[in-house]
């Protein structure tokens, strides 16, 4: 009973990391690294979502929060990064 509970509240958690990563980092680079050449790099994602879910990493050993949930959290910053550099280049 209980650890299905506790599931299921990681499981929100996890989403709520997820999407709270994306906006905060699609927002930070449309308005703070708009004249930054390099956030337009390639690697850019790629490397703020590495950094993000190694940063995070040592929060799994809450007992509410997972390994997933950090990888899932690094995965949104990346995507996030990206979307925001996109939003840019359509100048938005």
């Amino acid at each position: 009973m209980f650890s299905a509970f506790f599931g299921l509240v990681s499981l929100v958690i996890t989403i709520v990391a997820g999407i709270f990563a994306f906006g905060v980092a699609r927002q930070y680079v449309r308005s703070r690294l708009r004249f930054v050449d390099a956030i337009r790099n390639p690697m850019t994602p790629w490397i703020v979502g590495l950094a993000a879910a190694v940063v995070t990493l040592p929060v799994a050993i809450l007992p509410l929060i997972t390994a997933g949930t950090s990888m899932v959290f690094g995965a949104a910053a990346g995507l996030g990064t990206a979307s925001g550099i996109k939003a840019l280049k359509r100048g938005e």
